[in-house]
């Protein structure tokens, strides 16, 4: 099992940047998909991005794609979502997830993934 703790989240202007990282405890990361989802106020959760073990494989939604970029590094047990040009449609509660048999397609599914942190907030003034 691993446990996953989500930092980095804040207050930031429409065109600013965030970091989020995800720390995972436990020796088993580095064969982790990982999956970042995010929450809206009175929306339902929404796959953001998805990387899989080795850092070879990334997903991405479409709103997403060229703004967002996830990274990890099995080193040090953490996984990455660099955001840059943030809109206010941004803001949310972000999550990360992780499991090591979410492969493919099943990525983008945040259903098949069994270990979640508390989420951050992110928030974008426009």
């Amino acid at each position: 099992q691993v446990q996953l703790v989500e930092s980095g989240g804040g207050l930031v202007q429409a065109g600013g940047s965030l970091r989020l990282s995800c720390a995972a405890s436990g020796r088993t990361f580095s064969s982790y998909t990982m999956g970042w989802f995010r929450q809206a106020p009175g929306k339902e959760r929404e796959f953001v991005a998805a990387i899989n073990w080795s850092g070879g494989s990334t997903y991405y939604a479409d709103v997403v794609k060229g703004r967002l970029t996830i990274s990890r590094d099995n080193a040090k047990n953490t996984a990455y979502l660099q955001m840059n040009s943030l809109k206010p449609e941004d803001t949310g509660v972000y999550y990360c997830a992780g499991d090591a048999q979410v492969l493919g397609i099943m990525m983008r599914n945040g259903r098949r993934y069994r270990y979640w942190g508390q989420g951050t907030q992110v928030t974008v003034s426009s």
